[in-house]
């Protein structure tokens, strides 16, 4: 009889210790998820894209801080009047024709005007679009090219467009000079001057409308 209870004794033990094993377990799988979790979240960012040819790159905070404080390094070009049925109110305004933005604040005074450089196929259609998101650095997704201050407002066929910086080349060239804006060289985007780009990353947040002219 003595031997049963000290059996039993044991048995209990062993199922305390199993039991408290299993909790251990289960709290590990909560508090640990699997890595692969990680591994998929990874592959989607790794994928998306947000140009016909970028897709976005790690954000430094630091950057991004001095980029909503940088003042633009070049004055506002007045001497192109804004089109007539550009919409109301703030907004950015981007003729095809013209290769020209406009910075429009609310009480219809125009902030800034400057050439840029849209796509060189036809990919975006005339209409009312509103900024959807912001990257302040963007990768190719060959990783051939990098470009700053990406400001996403619409999808194109195959991927999102919106405005940026020129991209950078591998060889750490620019992709066209900023005598060539106004002209269209791009791969679906619309390219801008640095000074340009940061101006319109500061002054466009998510949500303020785009007009695409005719």
């Amino acid at each position: 009889m003595h031997h049963s209870r000290i059996g039993l004794l044991a048995a209990t033990s062993c199922l305390t210790v199993l039991v408290a094993i299993g909790s251990l377990a289960i709290l590990s799988t909560v508090t640990n998820p699997p890595a692969s979790a990680d591994v998929v979240s990874t592959a989607a960012i790794s994928t998306a894209r947000i140009d016909p040819v970028v897709v976005p790159a790690k954000e430094n905070p630091a950057e991004s801080a001095l980029a909503e404080s940088a003042q633009p390094a070049v004055n506002a070009i007045e001497s192109e009047a804004l089109p007539e049925d550009s919409g109301t109110g703030k907004r950015v305004v981007f003729s095809p024709a013209a290769q020209r933005v406009w910075l429009v604040n609310a009480d219809e005074s125009v902030n800034r005007t400057y050439e840029a450089s849209g796509s060189i196929v036809d990919n975006l259609r005339a209409g009312s679009y509103q900024v959807q998101s912001k990257f302040r650095n963007a990768t190719s997704y060959d990783y051939g090219s990098t470009m700053q201050y990406f400001v996403r407002f619409t999808t194109g066929q195959n991927a999102p467009i919106g405005f940026h910086d020129i991209p950078i080349g591998s060889d750490g060239a620019m992709l066209q000079t900023v005598d060539q804006l106004g002209t269209p060289l791009s791969a679906g985007c619309i390219r801008q001057a640095r000074p340009d780009a940061i101006k319109l990353w500061n002054f466009a947040p998510v949500g303020t409308p785009v007009e695409v002219l005719d």
